[in-house]
């Protein structure tokens, strides 16, 4: 595989929560398995680095994202919902509309739950085309391989949905032994290793 460089980096916008855990190794691998480099705020682990401006780093260096913005729930006492996820596509949009000639090559993917869904707290992104996942991770896979697909360069191939969903399907067969031979506890298990398995099995 080639290098990462801004024209096949991914920006990967979750919940950074376990309940969301199992579509974000979907996206991840399917990101990977398809040619293309998935990166996140997890993957700087830097005190000394402003968190937003880790992000706005990340996006700079990105000409594609996908952005999950179902996770509407309220938490915590008072309840309140989690605005990262429709703060950082903001900061994405924004780059796309505000930047130089690189900058506006941008392009992104929103998935929600439910495909109307959004237009009940985030109006303004009426009009965008946004994706319905249902919660499942291999309906994540077939959304990402055709935002992919239709980004590339017309001379370029890429393995269909369900070859890419067979493989995650093995993939995650495997993992549980693949941690258990790197002495990696499930408590410590994340995305800087996440990225490490997923690299070792396209590799293979």
């Amino acid at each position: 595989m080639t290098a990462a460089t801004y024209e096949n980096s991914v920006f990967v916008n979750y919940p950074f929560d376990s309940q969301y855990w199992p579509l974000f190794e979907a996206i991840t691998f399917s990101v990977y398995d398809l040619g293309y480099f998935p990166r996140c705020a997890l993957e700087v682990d830097d005190s000394s680095q402003v968190r937003i401006q880790k992000i706005n780093d990340i996006i700079r260096a990105c000409r594609l994202s996908v952005h999950d913005i179902s996770r509407t729930e309220t938490d915590g006492n008072p309840p309140l919902p989690r605005f990262n996820m429709p703060f950082e596509l903001g900061i994405f949009m924004g780059a796309k509309a505000f930047g130089g000639a690189v900058q506006k090559r941008k392009a992104a993917m929103i998935l929600d739950t439910e495909q109307y869904r959004f237009q009940r707290y985030i109006s303004d992104i009426a009009g965008q085309d946004i994706r319905a996942h249902g919660g499942d991770p291999e309906n994540v896979i077939r959304h990402v391989r055709g935002f992919l697909l239709s980004k590339s360069p017309k001379t370029t191939f890429l393995a269909g949905s369900d070859k890419v969903i067979a493989r995650f399907r093995q993939f995650k067969a495997e993992m549980p032994a693949s941690l258990a031979a790197l002495h990696i506890d499930s408590a410590d298990f994340g995305f800087q290793d996440l990225i490490r398995l997923v690299t070792g099995y396209v590799a293979s």
